[in-house]
């Protein structure tokens, strides 16, 4: 199934208050295609299922019997999600198409994936991994890690978001919007250890800002730096079961499609200047040839590197965990962990894993050396945890924050023991177990294929779970990814917060 969304340009409405939290919806004028399923009970007896979901009206039925303030009937967010439930082990998979709020939709690149199970051990755990977004960067003389972006870099967070181009274009001709989100579907072996889905977005349209993850001052200007399309962003998962190794393995490869066009931003005595690249050149916007430098030999020129950023989840009923590489603590702290694995303990019990060695390679397409696409080079990526502070406090997520203390919500009336564990750490970026940045130091603009590993340590059962139980663990895998969606509306907001910044004229 495909989904459209496409835009000329944007309109901002005025801040809508849903409880503590303010999201401004920050549209785009557009068209959209969708198709939504209702989850039921009676779902989650099954061994399986995939849905198109609109998150909101899920969340509407869930505010009301809590009390709370009810989103806007107007509100939707379309989410594909898969719920696999085999050997006692679950999985709820959660993937944007698109956000409306009436006037339009927006289409923001979010994946996340939860599971819940019990170790060996008889530990009743429940893990979470969110993909936030592509970060752009390149190294300066001061750079802390070289090959991977740290505060003191200049760092690009790559957001898809329906900013008001008018304010940049004014009288000239502007960019064309246009995305398209395609479901892979869920697909199984015969034996129902083996399954396979994914999301890909094509044409995908995303805006730079310059972002500082310095944990003593995280901030971002509130000025655009460039807009940039690629021809994809593909997420394939593949989850393998082995009850006779008590594990249940989950492969994400990661599919970052080649950059198609950069449309530069800089101001010259506050007037909005814009350069358009491609791959013919270098054009202003109403369509003069000004240099024959192409969109690639600039990327390669400035020493444009690119990474995803990610952060990871874990609770444990009646224990605390720990999270190392090599006997080293990660949560909150930088170490490079690209040659293996960061293991998640509780009560000394290996309960979950996310392997970084056995993957360390990714592919690069050349581009300009193969117009195919056919033939690739490998180079090796770098992943390193971060501290949180320097995102989780970042403005540019505060309704990331806002949005997942909605869950112990959800929780409390099913769960109390559970709401107790999770309404501060669970889903709460503030107290993540770390955060991780894979970078791929070669890139120039072309394709990046890399999959990194993430092992869950089980018990096996052939009872399924029940539908009130995994009720629950719907409604947190759902509120996880409205709570990264919400980031593409808060930007808004910090706009007229963010005028005394003095906006970066250099990309370099």
């Amino acid at each position: 199934m495909i989904y459209e969304t496409s835009s000329r340009g944007a309109n901002v409405q005025r801040p809508v208050f849903f409880s503590v939290i303010s999201l401004i919806l920050v549209l785009t004028m557009s068209r959209f295609v969708y198709a939504s399923d209702v989850l039921s009970p009676d779902d989650f007896k099954l061994q399986s299922f995939s849905k198109t979901v609109d998150f909101f009206d899920f969340a509407r039925s869930y505010a009301a019997s809590a009390g709370k303030p009810i989103p806007p009937a107007n509100w939707h967010a379309y989410l594909y999600q898969n719920y696999i439930n085999v050997s006692g082990f679950q999985l709820y998979y959660s993937g944007l198409i698109n956000i409306t709020a009436g006037q339009g939709a927006l289409t923001v690149p979010v994946q996340s994936f939860m599971e819940h199970y019990k170790t060996p051990n008889g530990k009743n755990v429940l893990t979470s991994s969110s993909f936030i977004m592509l970060l752009a960067f390149n190294d300066t003389k001061a750079s802390l890690y070289q090959d991977s972006p740290d505060r003191n870099d200049t760092l690009w967070a790559s957001f898809s978001l329906g900013y008001d181009l008018g304010n940049i274009y004014r009288n000239v001709s502007r960019p064309t919007l246009t995305s398209r989100t395609e479901i892979i579907p869920l697909t199984s072996s015969s034996d129902k250890l083996m399954w396979e889905w994914g999301m890909r977005y094509t044409n995908l349209t995303a805006i730079w800002w310059r972002m500082f993850t310095d944990p003593v001052n995280p901030r971002f200007e509130g000025f655009p730096m460039a807009i940039t399309t690629y021809e994809e962003l593909e997420f394939r998962y593949k989850l393998i079961l082995n009850p006779t190794n008590h594990e249940a393995t989950v492969t994400a490869s990661y599919v970052i499609g080649r950059m198609t066009n950069l449309w530069l931003i800089w101001r010259f005595f506050l007037v909005p200047v814009v350069a358009h690249l491609n791959s013919t050149g270098t054009y202003l916007p109403n369509g003069a040839k000004i240099s024959d430098e192409n969109l690639y030999q600039f990327l390669k020129r400035e020493q444009i590197k690119m990474s995803i950023v990610l952060f990871q989840n874990s609770l444990v009923l009646d224990s605390v965990t720990k999270n190392t590489f090599n006997n080293q603590n990660v949560t909150d702290s930088e170490i490079d962990v690209s040659s293996g694995k960061i293991s998640t303990e509780a009560a000394n019990e290996k309960i979950f894993e996310v392997d970084f060695g056995t993957k360390k390679q990714y592919k690069l397409y050349n581009y300009t050396a193969d117009s195919d696409g056919k033939k690739y080079e490998t180079y090796d990526s770098v992943t390193r945890t971060a501290p949180r502070s320097g995102f989780a406090k970042n403005p540019l997520f505060s309704v990331h924050v806002a949005l997942l203390r909605y869950v112990p919500l959800v929780v409390k009336h099913i769960d109390p023991a559970l709401f107790e564990k999770a309404k501060d750490h669970i889903l709460s970026m503030e107290y993540a177990d770390y955060f991780y940045i894979t970078s791929y130091p070669k890139y120039n603009g072309f394709r990046v294929e890399h999959d990194p590993t993430y092992t869950a340590y089980i018990a096996t059962s052939p009872t399924s779970a029940g539908p009130q139980n995994y009720y629950r663990l719907v409604a947190i895998g759902g509120i996880i990814t409205a709570a990264i969606i919400g980031a593409a509306f808060v930007i808004k907001k910090h706009f007229s917060k963010s005028q005394h910044i003095r906006s970066s004229t250099q990309t370099s």
